[in-house]
């Protein structure tokens, strides 16, 4: 049985007093608005690039800790501050949100990633439930109307790949749509929220798992066989336990505990492939039939990979009680919270070596920002404080 007491604490104090503090001193712009997200150990900016989806994922944060923790006005306000910019830089003009703007907002890198529009109709919807203010909700939904119009070509003409050749559909979308139609619910016609859910559900569950090898699988052809090349052998275990506690809320809004069990089963399951059996710790990509991945970074350790799979584990634990799910929660933790949580400076370290030691210091680039690590930590400690004490 987990002693949730014991975690409580710890994960108050990581969230609390060295996570949210060290954005909050370090990322704000205040000249020109938005935030730094590529910022040293110690909180140094050494980029001023903006990435659309950092930037959003940073306003959801705030608006979501001030809706659901505590209503500080400093966190509404580092909302806003990010909210502003990128309602006057943020999308081209179509309404496509960008990837990236030089520091003062002047667009840099085209809307080719589906992910920046993902991320600011969440950030949206949330600062809207924080503020009331109508235009909000406007472009959350507005900007989720359009992702559910691109899902079938989420790059349109961005996409390098030649048309019909092998075509594949990717994972990470319908992942990211389980999430999101329910961060959005509020804001949604239900049948346009109960439709979403049932093809998340059917996509995340049915048409990317595989039923002879028990994988989730990053890519499959569009009819949802496998394709035997670099792409269609990709597993990514850090996606698919992500997956797995989406699932497993959206299971909870249904009461479908049939669905709770199977996504308990499938994240057990991807706990123990993708984990280190020489090193510790979970693989960042992997080969289905144990080929080496085309990504060179196949082994190593990724902050997020370890947060997404202790939040699976914790609601798998609190939904069935499988203690096999408490034993992966104290074996991710043993794991990551050493190695990851920087004991000096606050924050998390991002990136590991195979032997589990820093690739480097830094605590944000163009991929890291400040969602993952507070996310999980607030996401996990409200499944602590339900579980038997």
């Amino acid at each position: 049985m987990l002693n949730a007491g014991q975690y409580i604490p710890v994960f108050t104090k990581e969230l609390n007093e060295r996570v949210i503090p060290f954005w909050e001193r370090h990322s704000p712009d205040r000249e020109y608005g938005g935030y730094f997200t590529c910022l040293l150990r110690d909180g140094q900016v050494y980029d001023t690039d903006k990435f659309i989806w950092l930037q959003a994922r940073q306003v959801w944060t705030f608006s979501k800790l001030y809706n659901n923790q505590e209503q500080r006005q400093e966190w509404l306000d580092l909302a806003l501050l990010g909210a502003n910019f990128l309602e006057k830089h943020g999308r081209d003009e179509a309404g496509n949100w960008y990837f990236s703007l030089r520091q003062d907002g002047q667009p840099l890198v085209q809307a080719y990633n589906i992910f920046s529009d993902c991320f600011a109709s969440m950030a949206f919807g949330q600062l809207y439930q924080a503020t009331g203010t109508e235009r909000y909700a406007s472009i959350a939904r507005t900007t989720f109307s359009r992702i559910l119009e691109r899902q079938d070509n989420p790059k349109g003409k961005y996409n390098k790949l030649v048309p019909g050749t092998r075509p594949l559909m990717g994972f990470s979308l319908p992942m990211i749509l389980c999430n999101l139609c329910l961060e959005l619910e509020p804001l949604l016609e239900s049948d346009l929220v109960e439709t979403t859910i049932d093809h998340c559900i059917h996509t995340v569950m049915d048409t990317f798992y595989d039923d002879e090898s028990g994988l989730v699988l990053e890519n499959v052809k569009p009819d949802g066989k496998l394709s035997d090349t670099f792409e269609g052998r990709l597993l990514n275990p850090g996606h698919a336990l992500e997956a797995m506690w989406f699932i497993m809320d959206l299971g909870e809004r249904r009461d479908d505990q049939e669905l709770i069990r199977q996504a308990t089963d499938r994240a057990l399951f991807m706990l123990d492939y993708g984990w280190d059996k020489q090193a510790g710790g979970l693989f960042y990509f992997l080969d289905r039939k144990g080929y080496p991945p085309q990504q060179l970074e196949w082994d190593q350790k990724l902050w997020w990979v370890h947060l997404e799979a202790m939040e699976a584990a914790l609601k798998g634990l609190r939904h069935t009680g499988d203690e096999r799910c408490a034993q992966w929660f104290v074996q991710l933790y043993d794991y990551a919270w050493p190695r990851f949580s920087d004991p000096e400076y606050g924050e998390w370290f991002g990136y590991l070596k195979r032997d589990g030691t820093p690739l480097h210091t830094a605590k944000g680039g163009k991929w890291k920002g400040c969602f993952h690590v507070p996310r999980a930590l607030w996401g996990c400690l409200e499944v602590l404080k339900k579980l038997p004490a």
